[in-house]
């Protein structure tokens, strides 16, 4: 006798590229989003080379998802805003403190010439030197270390950018911002945090500006 099975079904195939393009589009038309080189580099990395394997198909779905070391990597509409706001110039030396999975150092890439970025789980730190190398970016610096401490020894930075919700701005990362740099970063409790912007005036004097309330991990 002969059992007959009937073939599993086969599960489509994400089409990331649309995806992708409807929240281009969501960002463009609605004016959100009007920094094209920021736009230009979210539609140059692949999102889902950054995401857990497990929530491969929520790639670009404007939601956070977990990833290793009960971390998350931030709903893409938050990663884009901030870069809007660090407004990174082609040349510039970038410090980026709360590396993740590595999507928005990917994204630091594409923007500017040098990145470094610090992430204080070792595990986390050396899955994102994977992800980057499997999206071609092996240029970018992954620190395993303490953020808050910054990384000295590449010092000073055009731009630094916080991905954790930290009490306040950090004296050594304010210390390690070149003067005429800014710094972006959430402030506050870890739900409603205030996303702050620095202008480092002169060695001791910053501007500061706000821009909305948003949801972080603490920086620890």
């Amino acid at each position: 006798m002969t059992a007959l099975f009937e073939k599993p079904e086969k599960k489509p195939k994400t089409d990331f590229k649309q995806q992708k393009q409807h929240l281009y589009e969501y960002w463009k038309n609605s004016r959100m989003i009007s920094n094209d080189s920021v736009l230009d580099a979210f539609m140059a990395v692949p999102r889902e080379l950054f995401v857990d394997p497990a929530y491969r198909d929520e790639s670009y779905a404007d939601h956070p998802l977990p990833i290793f070391c009960g971390q998350t990597i931030s709903q893409p509409t938050t990663v884009i805003l901030m870069l809007q706001l660090l407004d990174v110039l082609p040349g510039q030396r970038v410090l980026e403190i709360g590396t993740g999975s590595g999507y928005n150092a990917a994204l630091l890439a594409k923007l500017a010439a040098k990145v470094v970025t610090v992430e204080r789980h070792e595990e986390l730190a050396e899955q994102a030197r994977e992800n980057l190398r499997g999206a071609c970016l092996e240029e970018v610096v992954v620190v395993a270390g303490d953020g808050k401490l910054g990384y000295v020894k590449m010092a000073p930075y055009d731009r630094i950018i916080v991905t954790a919700a930290a009490h306040q701005v950090p004296q050594n990362l304010k210390d390690q911002l070149g003067v005429g740099g800014l710094l972006v970063a959430p402030i506050g409790a870890t739900y409603g945090c205030e996303m702050l912007k620095l202008q480092k005036t002169s060695p001791e004097h910053f501007q500061t500006s706000s821009h909305g309330l948003f949801s972080f991990v603490p920086l620890i």
